[in-house]
């Protein structure tokens, strides 16, 4: 049982904390501090996770209320379970995730000198999130369908959830760095733009539900091409960012 327990917390944690290391690297110049890393990482492994649920089920609480259903016809839809699912997994999760992430970098926005921190701060909270993501999907498929299921999982979900994790929250975290050294209301647009992205990635993943035959696994594929090529285009603007004057203590 320890053992499983062992492989569980690897599989779900190491990919993370790798990937970690690397968009941190990607930065040359000044770059974030291991513990400013690792703060990062915690919050969105254990109190962006818990911010989630919490908004959640008071979100989900809301739209399953009779009156609100009858003042607003198009919420009568919601009662198809397929159609519920994907407003949850395509609708509420991107907002409520994304949010709960950001919150993260905006706690510790004070460690932001450079327009890259952002990044590489938002892709630390993203990452961290995905590991306790794929530490409770692969201990339920672990438990409902064996060691093989959790295998295949896993392997999925430690490249595209995990990367796309990242990236929408790196680019959730830029706003905000573009908000503290260029003011405005940059936070909002970038926020829903890893929103959308976030989205995006949900539907191609989810298209099981709507159908059969080769769609969902093509669909899946272009999932994980969209979560590698989203990843290389955080690092790669991190590496535009490096070295440019723009700090501010």
């Amino acid at each position: 049982m320890l053992t499983i327990l062992l492989i569980l917390l690897a599989s779900a944690f190491v990919p993370s904390l790798l990937y970690m290391v690397f968009i941190r690297n990607a930065e040359r110049y000044r770059p974030v501090d291991w513990w400013t890393m690792a703060s990062l990482f915690i919050w969105g492994a254990l109190f962006a996770v818990i911010l989630t649920l919490a908004i959640s089920i008071l979100f989900l609480g809301v739209l399953s209320l009779e009156t609100l259903q009858e003042e607003y016809m198009f919420l009568q839809r919601l009662q198809d379970p397929t159609v519920m699912t994907l407003f949850t997994v395509c609708v509420v999760a991107p907002l409520v995730e994304e949010f709960a992430k950001v919150m993260g970098v905006v706690r510790k926005k004070r460690r932001i000198v450079e327009l890259e921190d952002g990044l590489v701060m938002g892709a630390a909270v993203g990452l961290g999130f995905a590991a306790t993501e794929n530490l409770l999907y692969g201990s339920s498929a672990y438990i409902q369908y064996g060691f093989q299921s959790f295998v295949v999982l896993i392997v999925v979900r430690s490249v595209a959830s995990t990367l796309l994790h990242g990236s929408a929250s790196a680019v959730a975290g830029y706003g905000i760095s573009k908000g503290k050294f260029h003011g405005g209301y940059h936070a909002v647009p970038y926020y829903f733009v890893a929103v959308l992205m976030h989205g995006a990635f949900n539907y191609l993943a989810s298209m099981g539900l709507l159908y059969d035959g080769d769609i969902p696994l093509l669909a899946l594929m272009a999932a994980v091409i969209f979560s590698l090529v989203s990843f290389k285009l955080v690092r790669g603007k991190i590496k535009e960012l490096d070295g440019k004057v723009t700090y501010r203590i």
